[in-house]
């Protein structure tokens, strides 16, 4: 039986259920002249019901008829003895390229299963509000292991923040009044990222550099939500140097002038005024800030080795030779 050989117009069809019904167009011509169409049964019930297809017989059975007339078998993966044995005899293997983010539907079955009857019971207690310090550390974890460079640390965080957003999006689909779910926070998405790239979409505008393109942004943003300040739509949540700079940021490409900006000697206008002029010379000062408070840890984690390796403990050092240590430590790094 193995050098069996089956007739012209053989095929298996991988179809991949998670899109829904659909075929690859490369299989409808193979259906139409089939003698026979099987359809496994690990394939959604809708699937099967709308090819109107048994299931395969047993393997011998299928290849003889596959040797005598064109037979088609439609499965949702390779992998069954069926499906192996007819294309190991020369059946073709037809399947459509799998389209990009399909895997994010997965991920919405999942969060779905979670979230439902039977699924987590700690999944379902959860809430919006619950749920923000998660989502706060995750940004974080992510915002690290972007400084880290780490690539499989970066692939797991995007995770993690995606997450967020599948799980935020699961609950508002149970609210009462105002549901909405996944599907619609894409479809906003889509939305928003084509009316605020006119230039790309309809070509209506040219858009020559990228400091255009965020002053363009910004009267577009303006026009969509009917701002009546500059500053409505600062997330007034965020870090406060980063809040600073996003402030400056607005009243800069509004024209207010740098006199009006917040001085004085508390430590706050000064901090203001620092963040202020980082912004205004092109520089991020969260990220200046955040690289400068990284170096120090890191300066602390090396004099405190080089306390470790001399026999001492850094909780017993002095002033005096802590500045040791940490000369020594500096000495090694320049």
């Amino acid at each position: 039986m193995s050098e069996l050989r089956v007739s012209d117009g053989c095929a298996v069809v991988l179809v991949d259920d998670r899109v829904g019904e659909v075929l690859p167009a490369a299989a409808a011509p193979l259906l139409r002249r089939a003698a026979a169409v099987y359809a496994e049964a690990g394939l959604a019930d809708t699937t099967r019901a709308a090819l109107e297809a048994p299931q395969p017989p047993a393997v011998d059975e299928l290849l003889a008829r596959a040797a005598r007339e064109p037979v088609v078998l439609v499965v949702p993966e390779l992998g069954s003895a069926e499906a192996d044995a007819l294309h190991a005899a020369g059946a073709r293997l037809v399947e459509a390229p799998r389209p990009a983010g399909v895997e994010l539907l997965d991920a919405v079955t999942v969060m779905d299963r979670l979230r439902s009857p039977g699924g987590c019971p700690w999944d379902a207690e959860q809430d919006h509000d619950t749920l923000r310090k998660y989502l706060v550390e995750e940004t974080y974890e992510l915002l690290d292991a972007i400084e880290q460079r780490d690539r499989d640390a970066l692939r797991e965080e995007l995770g993690d923040v995606l997450l967020q957003v599948l799980f935020h999006a699961r609950i508002a689909a149970e609210h009462d009044a105002d549901p909405f779910g996944v599907d619609e926070v894409a479809a906003e998405l889509v939305s928003k990222l084509v009316s605020r790239h006119p230039h790309v979409f309809s070509g209506a505008e040219h858009v020559h550099d990228s400091e255009s393109q965020q002053v363009r942004w910004e009267e577009l943003k303006q026009a969509e939500k009917k701002r009546e300040s500059i500053v409505d739509g600062v997330a007034l949540g965020q870090p406060a140097v980063a809040l600073a700079a996003k402030l400056v940021q607005r009243a800069e490409r509004a024209g207010v002038p740098a006199d009006v900006l917040p001085s004085g000697d508390s430590a706050g206008e000064l901090l203001f005024s620092v963040a202020a002029r980082a912004r205004l010379a092109g520089a991020d000062p969260e990220d200046e800030l955040r690289a400068v408070a990284l170096a120090f840890a890191g300066q602390v984690r090396a004099a405190e080795s080089k306390a470790r390796e001399s026999g001492r403990e850094p909780a017993e050092l002095s002033g005096p030779e802590w500045l040791d240590f940490w000369r020594s430590a500096s000495a090694d790094r320049a």
